[in-house]
């Protein structure tokens, strides 16, 4: 079979993540550049504009356009930062996922924390106090197998969660632009029916990518129909959630909590460390704060590699590409 060498470029340093090693999935043939993030040290503007390959996460009007690009590839899920006008007419957009069962570990764990605090307990005992000796009424904990999950979204990573969270005997209620029937979900709802989803769950997890859709569309209301004691998790997107009502709601307890993965400011290459909102989240006791970090494992490098490198030999080999998002080839 013909295989057609390729000119590939790694763009910034979130593609350099999945750099190393990266010659042995793809063969010889290949070329392989290393580009920085400004794209302006000597000859990387014009590797990137006649690069057939373009592995990076972003692609906006302040950059070099990818004139030869056939294949424009993030080693990630979302795309919401490639402008895909600025792509040739023959350039395809594609993604990558892996990161389901990371971050269904992550979410575990943090339902697993309510209801098991070995944190608290090996505290106290230290200090010589038995909070949760077995016996006593104050002690006794909750169970997360009768609980109810609500996730909000049906793709790779909720169907992931769903089925660790049946292996720990839970309901599973899910929302989602279209219907869903699935052996592993209990009742479902369309979007137009947000607020009687969100009601309906002990903790809801939110995992949609951002889109002209799904901006802010856990608002006020939304979190006004949780129940007061109920917990929402983040590990989509943080603009899916409202920022002032999620802010609101947390301070003013009108839900129990949140664990927030996914955020509203981060850090850039100038400037390296930021507060993740213009609200002080910080300041709640009621928030479980983490930098972003559910998703990335050494598994998920892997699988995101490997899904890169498929790809590329399907292009190189004018065979049909996987996880294409936008765009044909010609």
């Amino acid at each position: 079979m013909n295989v057609q060498p390729l000119k590939i470029v790694f763009h910034g340093q979130n593609a350099a993540n999945f750099r190393l090693g990266f010659e042995a999935l793809i063969g010889p043939e290949h070329t392989i550049s290393d580009l920085s993030d400004a794209l302006d040290l000597p000859g990387e503007r014009e590797q990137y504009e006649t690069a057939d390959v373009v592995i990076g996460i972003k692609l906006n009007d302040s950059m070099p356009v990818p004139l030869k690009a056939r294949l424009f590839h993030a080693p990630a899920a979302g795309t919401d930062a490639v402008n895909t006008s600025l792509l040739p007419a023959s350039c395809v957009l594609a993604n990558c996922f892996g990161h389901e069962n990371a971050i269904a570990e992550y979410v575990m764990a943090a339902l697993l924390m309510r209801h098991v605090p070995l944190a608290q307990a090996d505290q106290d005992l230290r200090q010589q106090r038995w909070t949760f000796w077995a016996g006593r009424q104050a002690a006794l904990r909750t169970e997360m197998g009768a609980q109810t999950l609500g996730l909000l979204g049906f793709g790779h990573i909720a169907q992931t969660i769903a089925h660790r969270a049946k292996a720990f005997g839970m309901r599973v209620h899910v929302a989602n632009r279209s219907p869903i029937k699935h052996q592993q979900v209990d009742p479902s709802w369309t979007l137009d029916n947000l607020k009687d989803f969100m009601a309906s769950a002990d903790t809801v997890v939110v995992s949609l990518p951002l889109t002209d859709n799904t901006v802010g569309l856990v608002d006020a209301p939304a979190l006004a129909a949780m129940r007061p004691d109920a917990l929402l998790l983040n590990v989509g997107r943080g603009a899916v959630i409202d920022e002032q009502a999620l802010y609101d709601a947390l301070a003013g307890r009108q839900i129990g909590g949140a664990v927030i993965d996914t955020w509203y400011q981060y850090p850039t290459p100038t400037q390296t460390e930021c507060a993740p909102s213009k609200f002080d989240f910080a300041a709640l006791d009621n928030v479980l704060m983490t930098p972003h970090m559910s998703g990335w494992t050494e598994g998920t490098v892997r699988r995101r590699q490997e899904t890169l490198a498929d790809n590329i030999g399907r292009l190189s080999r004018g065979e049909a590409l996987v996880n294409v998002l936008h765009g044909h080839l010609i």
